[in-house]
């Protein structure tokens, strides 16, 4: 058994509990143990879990993982001091706000003998796995991904970190990628527009835009040309029959107890670390 503390208690940290609580059965996700939560704001018991402190948390012997779900900025502080403590860790994406950060998260976690998880349930998704299904076999001509969404609070980051779930469906769906180009484009009221252009190893241009603003509707617009035909819609998906965050639980529970082949673990790096390579190259291209 794994006792587990939770950092942040916004909506994925609140989700994180609750699946902790009632695992699904029969799911490596059993293995994990809800012992507390950590929250900046003086919080009463939520779900029935106690509060404790960060001091509590790294040197409590019975607390071996730490899902963290604050910010994107305060993500690298918080992974650093739990793996420095010794102890697992799952990460809402991104890990870091810059490459050379998450190398050394890495390289760091090696060290100590943990595991290091960077969630991503964006490759969890009903729409995506049908995506993912369609581009199958297919040869990429060129192609769009147009992020639309509201603003976001500050703590962020950058949009190509901030959409980094964007960036990493393209690579999982075409390869490794380069960057050519990219531009930030600022507007009143919060209002922003990312667009970078890729190149696949096949040299195929890709266009990656994220867009946010006041009362933009949260949604993913594609354009991907194919030798053979061309997909311009993603159908509405029902739900799936387990959570996404439950889907990601399972998946990092399955790390901690050995049944992901070091193969497997060392492909996930390498996309983790490639996106987060490129989404640091757009923000210097932007900001140049």
């Amino acid at each position: 058994m794994f006792g587990a503390v939770v950092v942040g208690i916004g909506t994925a940290g609140w989700v994180r509990i609750r699946d902790m609580l009632a695992p699904l059965p029969g799911s490596p996700a059993e293995k994990l143990g809800i012992k507390g939560f950590i929250s900046r704001r003086n919080l009463d018991p939520q779900q029935g879990v106690s509060p404790i402190s960060v001091e509590e948390a790294v040197s409590r012997e019975d607390i071996q993982v730490a899902f963290i779900c604050t910010e994107n900025a305060s993500h690298e502080d918080s992974v650093r001091t739990f793996l420095q403590a010794g102890k697992h860790v799952c990460v809402e994406y991104p890990m870091t706000t810059t490459y050379n950060a998450a190398v050394e998260l890495w390289d760091l976690a090696q060290e100590k003998g943990v595991v290091l998880h960077e969630e991503h349930i964006e490759l969890l998704t009903e729409d995506y796995k049908w995506l993912k299904k369609e581009v199958e076999g297919k040869t990429l001509q060129e192609g769009t991904l147009h992020f639309t969404g509201g603003t976001l609070k500050p703590g962020f980051g950058f949009p190509s970190f901030s959409g980094i779930a964007r960036l990493t469906w393209l690579v999982e769906l075409f390869g490794e990628l380069s960057v050519t180009t990219a531009t930030l484009e600022e507007g009143s009221g919060n209002c922003s527009k990312m667009t970078a252009q890729l190149l696949t190893s096949n040299n195929r241009p890709l266009t990656w835009i994220e867009e946010r603003g006041p009362g933009l509707p949260r949604a993913k617009n594609i354009n991907f040309q194919f030798d053979s035909c061309t997909l311009n819609q993603i159908p509405p998906a029902p739900r799936g029959a387990t959570g996404l965050f439950m889907q990601d639980s399972i998946h990092f529970a399955a790390k901690l107890v050995g049944q992901i082949s070091t193969v497997e673990l060392q492909r996930e790096k390498v996309r983790i670390l490639h996106c987060l390579e490129l989404a640091e190259k757009i923000q210097k291209l932007c900001q140049s």
